[in-house]
């Protein structure tokens, strides 16, 4: 079995080279050809000598998970569908800004946290992702844009771990991961750029600040523990003063001087004034200055959570309420509707295992050629 080049950061690829007999430098090289370039195939790698590809050639290659569906929505956010195998699937999503490009990765295929208003958690946990299936989202989002965009400069400028599964508990592959990402030979993402969102494993929360400090956001989604027990079933173990206390230890690392805290509105269940005073108490039981932004999430409701959306005048007067008591607050835009690809949605009409696999049949039987790499666009494409 030859070894994926995507599961390597540049310390391990450097270990690699070493075990071919090759100098540090090369993985340098091959660092950079693989991740600024997008080179799936060594032969490409002219500046390699031809001894080194030859060796590489029998113990090494480049494969991201293929790509099963493209959907491409109006307002031109694209999810990708990406086979992992197992009768699993895992999906990215590209969200286009005026100032930015942000991809949101996943880092497990399902999740085992289990929120109420989350779609993905909905299928079950099935197993946690590896560097190459982690990495390999974006060496195959951002290469494919060039080439479907015309251009030879970055288009992914943020890096957002929100899509399926609780990075925290994949952490290895998630650090290793985030190395790739902020190496200047490989994305060069800033850290400011990069976000991991946690529903809140506090030693991990803890563990991160030391070995990759990115910047955080915290699914808070309740005010008090009772609520919050039932919404996200993680806080039986991690109530909130251990996790805003673990934020506040956070801030000592990150790179910026505040911690998002995510809030999807629920019609009647935590979007209240008397919820939103609540909210604001807790925020300043922890600090008297400002130290987090609270993001409202409009609900993107699917049949299995019994929750319905807010209604947009209660998400405005929560929102006035938190910004007159000096909180900095902001109503998420929602995008990509059209094609299940909104926060929450990832998991699409993909409602659970058994249905994952059935669709990955189906979109196989309809596909000429899986998509291994970038360089291909790919076939059967769907586009809403």
């Amino acid at each position: 079995m030859t070894a994926n080049l995507l599961d390597f950061d540049l310390e391990g690829l450097a270990g690699f080279c070493e075990r071919l007999g090759e100098k540090r430098f090369r993985a340098t090289q091959l660092f950079r050809w693989i991740h600024q370039k997008g080179a799936a195939q060594f032969d490409d790698m002219t500046d390699l000598a031809k001894s080194l590809r030859e060796k590489l050639k029998t113990s090494a290659h480049i494969q991201a998970p293929p790509v099963i569906s493209q959907h491409i929505s109006a307002d031109g956010t694209i999810k990708w569908l990406f086979d992992v195998g197992g009768g699993n699937a895992i999906e990215s999503v590209f969200i286009p800004e005026d100032d930015r490009g942000t991809l949101c990765v996943s880092s497990q295929a399902g999740c085992a946290v289990g929120c109420r208003f989350c779609s993905t958690g909905h299928q079950g946990f099935s197993r946690n992702l590896t560097v190459s299936e982690i990495i390999g989202q974006l060496w195959f989002a951002e290469h494919f844009l060039r080439k479907h965009l015309a251009t030879q400069d970055r288009v992914i400028s943020n890096v957002v771990m929100m899509g399926m599964g609780e990075p925290l508990q994949n952490y290895q592959p998630l650090v290793q991961s985030l190395r790739v990402m902020l190496d200047d030979h490989g994305y060069g993402l800033s850290r400011r750029r990069v976000t991991v969102s946690t529903s809140g494993v506090v030693p991990m929360m803890d563990r991160l600040g030391q070995d990759c400090a990115v910047a955080l956001a915290v699914s808070l989604h309740a005010p008090n523990d009772a609520l919050r027990d039932n919404l996200v079933p993680l806080n039986r173990k991690y109530p909130l003063q251990e996790l805003l206390q673990a934020c506040q230890r956070y801030l000592a690392f990150a790179p910026r001087d505040f911690i998002t805290l995510e809030y999807c509105m629920l019609d009647g269940v935590n979007d209240t004034s008397e919820h939103a005073s609540e909210l604001i108490r807790l925020i300043r039981a922890h600090s008297s200055h400002a130290w987090c932004k609270l993001n409202l999430i409009p609900f993107n409701p699917f049949p299995a959570s019994g929750l319905g959306r807010s209604k947009a005048a209660a998400v405005q007067a929560f929102a006035k309420q938190l910004s007159d008591a000096g909180i900095v607050t902001t109503v998420r835009k929602t995008r990509g509707d059209d094609i299940d690809a909104a926060c929450g949605q990832l998991a699409g009409d993909v409602m659970d295992r058994t249905e994952v696999g059935k669709r990955i049949e189906r979109q196989r039987k309809i596909m000429l050629t899986p998509v291994a790499s970038p360089d291909n666009e790919p076939t059967g494409v769907l586009k809403s």
